[in-house]
């Protein structure tokens, strides 16, 4: 049985996110649980159980599960269960392709992992005419303005989960999304396009 998880914030001891195969993904996705979730071991547990003993996973969360049509252990199980672990304790906000601004907004400043400094100045109408997409990269900016940022934990499908952060962890979340194999995009970092 691997190690357990170091929920301090790092993936683990040092040089663990380097692990080859398993190890590797899986001491990524516990520095990634910490990244995100500090206060919140259960978070790191979930995503270690669904990465551990998917079949286990799905039995317990299948109602969770459920909503997104999974019944079976998939391949981005462990990616799933950090979303819907974070989701379920504040620290996600999960966005439809065409999702209200004012709800977006609404949503970000309702996450527990918002930033102190109020990233929201008077919305300009040009804003809050953007599609989704745009919308939230103009979100990220504004986040980036107060010292934090925002990301999609992209699970490829017609939605945005958005997760809140310190700027400076930005590129410890995008070495160790790397090394678990999983996508993610920043917001406000890249042009408008999809």
């Amino acid at each position: 049985m691997p190690a357990p998880a170091d929920l301090s914030g790092h993936a683990g001891p040092p040089g663990s996110g380097d692990l080859p195969g398993p190890a590797g993904v899986r001491a990524a996705l516990a520095g990634i649980a910490s990244l995100l979730a500090s206060g919140h071991p259960a978070v790191a547990e979930e995503v270690l159980e669904a990465h551990d003993s998917p079949d286990a996973y799905v039995s317990r969360f299948g109602d969770r599960l459920d909503r997104r049509g999974i019944r079976e252990p998939v391949d981005n199980l462990a990616w799933i269960a950090l979303i819907d672990a974070l989701d379920s304790r504040g620290l996600l906000a999960e966005f439809d392709w065409k999702e209200d601004p004012q709800e977006i907004r609404a949503q970000l400043t309702g996450l527990a992992s918002r930033p102190s400094a109020d990233p929201w100045g008077p919305a300009e109408d040009a804003e809050t005419l953007l599609p989704t997409h745009e919308f939230l990269h103009v979100c990220g900016r504004h986040y980036r303005e107060v010292g934090a940022a925002l990301a999609v934990l992209d699970i490829e499908s017609d939605c945005y989960p958005v997760v809140g952060l310190r700027a400076a962890q930005a590129d410890e979340l995008t070495r160790l999304a790397e090394r678990a194999g999983f996508p993610l995009l920043h917001l406000g970092t890249e042009p408008d396009t999809d």
